[in-house]
């Protein structure tokens, strides 16, 4: 590796700025950054901010060209469903993330299953794809058990219906006739818990990261819409409290079997898994970082993602990885009305020094990444989505959510917190849920 490596980040939310964090923690990267928000905390890491839509691809890679980057990293799923990678990459920029088709595993569930299908990828659940409406309302009519209703496109983590829990059979039917979209999933619902492992893969080899679970209700009690994510926690071993070290080898097995059928896959690849009675089944793959769950992995990654990108770029393999082996709690501070109205463009307050002063016990740490938030000459404003997180990081899961709690102080008046993630009484209620499925 040269002396210094000039890095172009694309993206503007949460992950990204976990993704900036830890690059920068490295003094050879020189970074560059691009979004459609500016975000403060990007901005405040980078050697220089622009200005540019995630998928607007002629621009990044002008903007890439201009810095003379010598890679580069895509954080938002639009932007690789728009060719960017595929973009930078043609235009000499090595790209850690997939090109188009290869993010099709992510940008199109129909095309998931039936790779997942034809591939034999196991945790594969029951599953079919319509293009037709009525044929789709005839299935939900027919089908012995409950679905899960999946539009095949990118939806933002808020288009997935699930019968039995979120919707009943006409309510489902309804939806599909109200929308009509050009082609819906329609698959078995998956009973048990869901957590995430996320992967560095590139040249062949899958390195793994700590288990995390996130919470997509919007309220407390895993009440409400889903969102993008109000919240997550890791624990200080790689699988988390409701599961087994197997359970955890066997999400890792499914994807190293998924890279295994795509041997040119570059980037990370996200496994959502339901922990079902039978083991590990796939919700879904993604074909980046999750967000937040970039926020719980990143800060207690030993190693250098520089060092990672690299050795990605070169052919070589990809270095093993560290990790610090403790807990993470990641919280989310919302706009008001999200996901469902949210207050776009309402001018907030964050607080950083409450997040200093949370950081400050000699029992844990406590990190502020902001998100989709845009900083204007006269302060922050809210967009449509998150507006900021806070990661608690200490020895236990306990400990970590009182890191991330105190922190919270840093959020004003116009946002919303999921206080119950990472609380013992909501953790507990997973593990008897699973050990309930288990027969224990």
């Amino acid at each position: 590796m040269s002396d210094s490596e000039t890095v172009l980040l694309v993206g503007g939310g949460g992950r990204e700025h976990a993704i900036a964090r830890a690059l920068t923690a490295d003094p050879a990267c020189d970074l560059y950054a691009c979004a459609s928000n500016r975000n403060p905390g990007i901005a405040s890491l980078a050697a220089r901010f622009e200005t540019i839509a995630e998928t607007a691809a002629a621009d990044v890679v002008d903007y890439a060209t201009d810095v003379d980057a010598d890679l580069a990293v895509i954080g938002p799923e639009s932007a690789l469903e728009a060719g960017v990678a595929d973009a930078l990459d043609e235009a000499g920029v090595y790209t850690f993330g997939p090109n188009a088709d290869a993010a099709r595993i992510e940008t199109d569930k129909a095309f998931q299953r039936e790779f997942m299908d034809s591939a034999s990828i196991p945790g594969c659940p029951d599953f079919a794809v319509f293009e037709d409406t009525a044929a789709a309302c005839e299935y939900i009519d027919a089908y012995d058990g409950d679905l899960a209703v999946k539009p095949a496109g990118l939806t933002g983590g808020k288009g997935v219906k699930v019968i039995g829990d979120q919707v009943s059979p006409e309510e489902a039917k309804t939806y599909l006739r109200e929308h009509d979209y050009d082609r819906v999933v329609l698959e078995e619902r998956l009973v048990g818990e869901e957590f995430t492992v996320q992967a560095f893969v590139a040249n062949g080899d899958v390195r793994p990261t700590p288990a995390i679970q996130d919470h997509k209700r919007a309220y407390e009690g895993d009440e409400g819409p889903n969102t993008g994510g109000m919240g997550s926690y890791s624990d200080a071993a790689p699988e988390l409290p409701f599961m087994t070290a197997q359970d955890y080898a066997d999400a890792v097995e499914i994807l190293e079997a998924t890279v295994e059928a795509l041997p040119e896959y570059k980037g990370v690849l996200y496994g959502q898994f339901m922990l079902t009675a039978d083991g590990p089944k796939v919700v879904e793959f993604n074909a980046r970082f999750g967000d937040p769950e970039a926020m719980n992995t990143l800060p207690v990654l030993d190693t250098s993602l520089l060092d990672v990108l690299t050795a990605a770029r070169d052919g070589a393999s990809l270095p093993q990885l560290a990790f610090a082996g403790q807990a993470t709690v990641c919280k989310y501070a919302v706009p008001d009305g999200y996901p469902t109205d949210p207050d776009s463009g309402a001018k907030i307050a964050v607080d950083e020094d409450s997040v200093d002063a949370a950081a400050a016990g000699s029992d844990g740490d406590a990190l502020l990444f902001y998100a989709s938030v845009d900083e204007r000459s006269d302060g922050l404003y809210t967009t449509t989505s998150r507006s900021f997180a806070v990661v608690g990081i200490a020895d236990s899961i306990a400990v970590a959510e009182q890191r991330a709690e105190d922190a919270l102080a840093a959020a004003g008046d116009g946002l919303r917190v999921r206080h119950d993630v990472g609380k013992p009484e909501l953790l507990q209620r997973r593990i008897d849920h699973m050990a309930d499925l288990r027969g224990e």
